[in-house]
C-alpha cells in the first residue's frame, strides 16, 4: 500500500474535510480526492461518507486509521528528526494559550534542555484550531482547555485553574460583594468590560457559573493576551476575569481586587493533548511526563 495514500487518508480523516486535509498537506482538493478514491478502489471498501460539510469515516476508515495513524507519524518524526539525533538533540514542538504556554509550560520543560531537548512554542488562543495543528502534525503536545473527541488524539487532565472577577480599586470601591452576589449580572453589565474576544469567553463562563446567566455587555476593551487583559484592568480600564495563577501577585500587592468570592468557583480545566502512539516517542514521553509532574504544584 502507498504511503503517501495513507498519509493523505490520515490527514482527510483528522481534518474532517477534504478540503482542510488539502490545505494541510499542500495539495489541491482534486488531488487529495483522487488519493482517497485509489486507496478505497485498492480496499474495495468506502473509507468515508461525503457529507454536505466534510465527510465522516466509515467504520473500515476509524478502523484504518487507529491502525494507520501511530506509525505513519513515527516516520514523519524519523524523517523530520534525523540530522537532530546525529546531533544527539530532539525537537520538542509544544502549543497552547500564551500566558499559560508561558508562565506554566516553558518553565516546567526548561529543565529538559540540558538533558538534550530543543524546544519549539507555538501560541495559539483557539482550542479547535489548536487541535486541529496537532492532529495534522503541526505540534508534538498541546495544551488544550477541552478534551478532544476521537480516538487520534489522547488528552490527560492537567490541573483546573481558577477563574476570578477583579477590578482596580476604584472600581472595587463602588462595588458590594453583597450586592453582587443578589444582582451582580444587572450591576455588572452596567460596567466596562475588559475581554481577549469580543465572544467574551471569560466573562460567559463566570456569568454561567455564578449568575446563571450571559453578559448582556460589550467588552469595552479586547486584548488578545491575558497579560495584557490584566495590566489594562489593573490600570482602571474596567472589570475582568482572569485565572488566579495570572492575577494572584496583582491581588497580593492591590494592585487588582477580587469583587466576589462565590461558594464554588469557575474552573477551567487543562489537558495536555497528543496524537495516540506518539508517547512511545522518547522525547515526547519525557516532556509529558515533566508537565504532569509539575502540574501537581499548578
Amino acid at each position: 500500500m502507498d504511503l503517501a495514500l495513507l498519509r493523505t487518508f490520515v490527514a482527510v480523516h483528522r481534518a474532517g474535510s477534504f478540503t482542510r486535509a488539502a490545505a494541510l498537506l499542500g495539495l489541491s482538493q482534486p488531488a487529495v480526492t483522487s488519493q482517497i478514491r485509489t486507496l478505497e478502489r485498492q480496499l474495495g471498501r468506502p473509507l468515508f461518507l461525503r457529507q454536505a460539510r466534510g465527510v465522516t469515516p466509515t467504520s473500515i476508515g476509524d478502523e484504518l486509521a487507529h491502525r494507520a495513524a501511530p506509525h505513519l507519524d513515527a516516520l514523519v518524526e524519523i524523517a523530520e528528526t534525523g540530522l537532530d539525533v546525529e546531533r544527539g538533540v530532539r525537537t520538542l514542538h509544544v502549543a497552547g494559550p500564551p500566558e499559560f504556554t508561558s508562565l506554566r509550560a516553558l518553565p516546567a520543560l526548561a529543565p529538559l534542555v540540558a538533558q538534550g531537548l530543543a524546544l519549539r512554542a507555538s501560541f495559539v488562543g483557539n482550542t479547535e484550531e489548536l487541535l486541529d495543528g496537532l492532529a495534522a502534525g503541526h505540534h508534538d503536545l498541546a495544551l488544550a482547555t477541552a478534551r478532544p473527541r476521537g480516538g487520534l488524539l489522547t488528552a490527560t487532565p492537567l490541573c483546573d485553574e481558577e477563574l476570578v472577577l477583579v477590578a482596580a480599586p476604584r472600581w472595587a470601591a463602588r462595588l458590594s460583594p453583597e450586592v453582587l452576589l443578589a444582582t451582580g449580572a444587572v450591576v455588572l453589565d452596567q460596567l466596562p468590560v475588559v475581554e481577549v474576544h469580543e465572544s467574551l469567553p471569560f466573562a460567559a463562563r463566570y456569568w454561567a457559573a455564578v449568575f446563571e446567566t450571559a453578559p448582556a455587555t460589550a467588552a469595552t476593551v479586547i486584548a488578545p493576551d491575558l497579560r495584557a487583559v490584566r495590566e489594562a484592568a489593573a490600570a482602571g480600564a474596567g472589570l475582568a476575569v482572569l485565572p488566579r495563577y495570572l492575577c494572584e501577585e496583582a491581588l497580593e500587592r492591590g494592585r487588582l481586587v477580587a469583587l466576589l468570592d462565590p461558594p464554588v468557583p469557575p474552573l477551567r480545566t487543562y489537558f495536555l493533548v497528543a496524537r495516540t502512539g506518539t508517547l512511545a516517542l522518547t522525547h515526547i514521553a519525557r516532556a509529558h511526563e515533566e508537565l504532569v509532574r509539575a502540574a501537581g504544584d499548578w
